[in-house]
């Protein structure tokens, strides 16, 4: 990774997660549907990344998201899942030697590619943030219910803000 693309993480974690913890935190539609957009940088992370450094990437994310939400490493639970999802569907859809591009954005990889590579990983992540919430067999519907409409809010709001910074190179 060359000192730009690092240059360019770090600023999209530092403002992702300032959105995150100081606009969204208490930002719930019906305490049905909670936007939880700083997972956009764990997806937007390049493909040449070790999946090593992902997995601390991932965990370090979550720890400090779990150090202002007082959860107790349930985000830094669901981040890591999250980068599991990820590198699966990386190795399965995506020819490791064959790409030219350097992160998996929409813009890159297309609509189609995009939308599952986000929904996968988002769905993922949300589950694992409310059941482990959550963490009760009684109230299974709600919590599968939240987790539904908090990973719809959360896909819309990221394929937005792709849209809006992303969509250079659409195919």
């Amino acid at each position: 990774m060359n000192s730009k693309l690092v240059l360019i993480n770090v600023l999209r974690w530092c403002l992702l997660l300032f959105i995150q913890i100081i606009l969204l935190r208490n930002l719930s539609f019906y305490d049905l549907g909670t936007p939880f957009v700083y997972v956009l940088f764990l997806l937007l992370l390049p493909f040449g990344t070790p999946n090593l450094l992902l997995y601390l990437i991932a965990f370090g994310t979550g720890l400090t998201l779990d150090a202002f939400y007082d959860t107790l490493g349930v985000h830094a639970a669901a981040c890591v899942t999250l980068v599991f999802v990820r590198i699966q569907f990386i190795s399965i859809s995506v020819n490791r030697d064959g790409f030219d591009e350097p992160e998996p954005t929409l813009g890159n990889m297309g609509f189609k590619w995009f939308t599952l590579y986000a929904l996968l990983c988002i769905f993922s992540h949300h589950l694992v943030v409310f059941l482990l919430g959550a963490f009760k067999i009684s109230e299974l519907s709600y919590t599968l219910m939240r987790c539904l409409m908090s990973g719809i809010l959360s896909w819309f709001i990221i394929m937005l803000i792709e849209f809006v910074f992303y969509s250079r190179r659409l195919r």
